[in-house]
């Protein structure tokens, strides 16, 4: 055959698109991963096709929202948007039109007008798109962190971490992601120029449904440059002492704590176990009409209504200790401190609690005994922790299972055994077994398993002035934690709220 520019274009256009199409369906949803590899084998020769199909949905699905449907096909649409939303990609994006999202740094501009201006020229529209629909997608799928890692083949891997477990979502190139890191950046108020130094920033998503903060930490690797990316959401009035994972008796004890007028409540555990979700259940609980509230944190995650929140800026001199000074001359009645870090904020923060105020802080440590030898570690003396502590709460965020997918867990004779000695009923438990609901993991939503210890009198009075306690919770108060926890879920274990593997990887 004679040589045609045209049909070697045509050709070579084709291929293009029918490896672009394998490679969005990799990292799809859509299909099941035992079929993963007959759809790309397909993929290979009918990728336009496959493309032109997805064309023709997404305008029935414009055309449907325009006529205006019955209730019932704006379902199937819901569910079809849902289905293709593994397979966008950086040049033939399906957007939502009603799931418009806006990213604004912390003055209030847009993206595409601080990214247009740093650079000086308009940037390609699908870098800007693609950036949005990253952060869009971590909202939907109730992402708490976004990382986007630097690989050794000039690739990037995009991960989020849902339930507390990272998920890969997407792998974009090198030149396309170099491209979202600087529309972060410069949104972020960071330096685009410096790829070495580590750096910190912050955005502001904003959708139909609210704002959300997002914090930005880059740092230098060796493949390259690193980003993650902390999503914080704004709304705090979800969280109450009743959804958070509080058996009936706990809830009691932590009701009754919060009600007294001054003493500290005290919550450990270590980071990520959910301590500051339900420090903020806790203020939920308070009058905040009544009482004045003020909080230190760093940073502050959640905007709390009628309360006053200060962040923590050491580059401006604002420290915890330095603002724990000052509000206390604000006439406080509850104060919460987002974490104790060192002698000087744990000293004023239970001599707070001392003289009238209520005083909610976090710790990170494994048990409610550890955290007692931290505090008595940073030079915190027995007296002052004895006489300032009057409740600690140790938690750990345990996997709920999938509602619509759980099976029968299928235990062994040996586990039959154990619980049938220990006349635990096991006909409830359950385990994973995955579905498009939960995108195959087999779970949804966490919920929070605690260990509370009291402070009374006599346990306060032991504390003060017996060194042989303090030398036993060094030994075995750990132990001692993480047994209770266990206890505590088993419970969820038994009711089908977890399963068992879930409360062996979190709590052992």
């Amino acid at each position: 055959m004679p040589f045609n520019p045209i049909r070697l274009a045509v050709l070579l256009v084709w291929v293009y698109l029918c490896m672009h199409i394998v490679q969005r369906i990799q990292f799809s949803r859509l299909v099941p991963k035992n079929q993963k590899l007959i759809a790309n084998i397909i993929a290979l020769f009918l990728g336009p096709l496959f493309l032109l199909a997805l064309t023709i949905v997404s305008y029935g699905l414009t055309l449907l929202k325009t006529v205006g449907k019955t209730a019932s096909e704006h379902g199937l649409k819901d569910k079809v948007q849902s289905a293709i939303a593994g397979l966008r990609a950086p040049h033939f994006n399906i957007f939502r039109e009603d799931a418009e999202i806006k990213l604004l740094d912390s003055s209030g501009r847009e993206l595409k007008d601080i990214y247009t201006f740093s650079k000086g020229r308009r940037q390609d529209s699908h870098v800007l798109d693609l950036t949005e629909q990253l952060v869009r997608n971590s909202l939907e799928e109730g992402a708490s962190d976004i990382l986007i890692d630097p690989q050794q083949d000039s690739s990037y891997t995009i991960r989020f971490r849902i339930d507390g477990v990272l998920r890969e979502v997407q792998q974009l190139d090198n030149d396309t992601c170099k491209a979202v890191i600087n529309s972060i950046k410069a949104v972020s108020n960071m330096d685009i120029a410096e790829r070495r130094r580590p750096q910190d920033g912050s955005f502001i998503a904003k959708t139909a449904t609210g704002r959300t903060s997002l914090r930005v930490a880059s740092a230098g690797a060796i493949s390259g440059e690193k980003l993650s990316i902390r999503v914080l959401s704004q709304n705090a009035g979800q969280f109450t002492l009743t959804n958070v994972g509080l058996s009936e008796k706990q809830r009691a004890i932590v009701e009754n704590a919060i009600s007294r007028p001054s003493g500290m409540i005290l919550m450990c555990g270590p980071t990520g176990s959910g301590k500051t979700t339900t420090l903020y259940a806790m203020l939920n609980k308070i009058d905040l009409f009544l009482r004045n509230v003020i909080t230190v944190e760093d940073p502050i995650e959640y905007i709390l209504p009628n309360a006053s929140q200060i962040e923590v800026n050491p580059k401006a001199d604002i420290t915890f200790a330095k603002t724990l000074r000052s509000i206390l001359r604000q006439d406080p009645d509850v104060i919460c401190v987002g974490e104790i870090r060192d002698e000087e904020t744990a000293s004023i923060a239970l001599r707070a609690s001392q003289t009238g105020h209520l005083v909610l802080a976090t710790i990170h440590s494994e048990s409610n005994s550890s955290a007692m030898i931290r505090l008595l570690d940073l030079g915190v003396s027995a007296l002052l922790l004895s006489s300032g502590l009057g409740l600690m709460v140790s938690q750990r965020l345990l996997r709920c299972l999938c509602s619509r997918c759980k099976v029968p867990a299928q235990l062994t004779q040996n586990q039959i055994r154990d619980f049938v000695k220990r006349n635990i009923n096991y006909r409830n438990i359950c385990q994973p077994k995955g579905c498009e609901y939960c995108y195959g993991t087999g779970y949804k939503g966490r919920t929070a398993v605690f260990d509370l210890l009291t402070l009374d009198d006599n346990v306060k009075a032991s504390i003060a002035n017996n060194e042989a306690l303090i030398m036993q919770l060094r030994k075995d108060g750990d132990i001692r934690g993480k047994s209770n926890l266990q206890k505590e879920g088993i419970k969820k274990v038994v009711s089908g709220v977890t399963s068992l593997d879930e409360l062996k990887r979190v709590i052992g």
